[in-house]
C-alpha cells in the first residue's frame, strides 16, 4: 500500500497533472474509481495488522510501536473520508467536456493532502517494521 500510495504521490499525479484537461481528467477519473474501490480493503486491512501486532507484542516495546502505527493509520483514513474522499467522488465524474474551471487547483488541492498522508503512511509503515524486527 506504501509503494501504490508514494507512487501516485510523487510519479503518477504530477505527470498527469501536466496533461490537457481530457487526458489528465479521464486518467484521473479512472484512477479516482479503482483505487476508490481498493483503498478501504488496504487501509483497514492495514490497521487490523497493526492491531494484531500489537496484541501478539503487547507488553513490549513492539506493541507500543503497533500502536503508534495504528494511530497513525487511523489519522490517514480520518483524512481519507473527510478530506481526500469528496474531491475524489467530485473528480470521478468529470470529463474535457464537463468539468469545473479550477479542476486543476482541486487535483492540486488533492495532490498535497495526499503527500501528508503519504507521510503518515510512510511513518507507520517503519514503526511497523521496527515493531516486527523488535518481537
Amino acid at each position: 500500500m506504501v509503494g501504490v500510495e508514494l507512487a501516485v504521490a510523487v510519479v503518477i499525479n504530477p505527470i498527469l497533472l501536466q496533461l490537457d484537461a481530457g487526458a489528465s481528467l479521464t486518467a484521473r477519473a479512472y484512477g479516482a474509481r479503482m483505487l476508490g474501490r481498493a483503498m478501504p480493503f488496504w487501509y483497514v486491512g492495514s490497521l487490523v495488522l497493526a492491531g494484531a501486532l500489537a496484541a501478539v507484542a503487547w507488553g513490549t516495546s513492539a506493541a507500543t510501536a503497533s500502536l503508534v502505527a495504528a494511530a497513525l493509520l487511523v489519522v490517514t483514513v480520518l483524512m481519507s473520508v473527510l478530506w481526500l474522499v469528496p474531491i475524489n467522488n467530485r473528480s470521478s465524474s468529470w470529463t474535457a467536456e464537463d468539468h469545473p474551471a479550477d479542476w486543476r487547483e482541486q487535483h492540486r488541492r488533492w495532490d498535497r493532502l495526499h503527500i501528508a498522508r503519504v507521510a503518515f503512511l510512510v511513518a507507520a509503515f517503519a514503526l511497523v517494521g521496527l515493531a516486527a524486527a523488535l518481537i
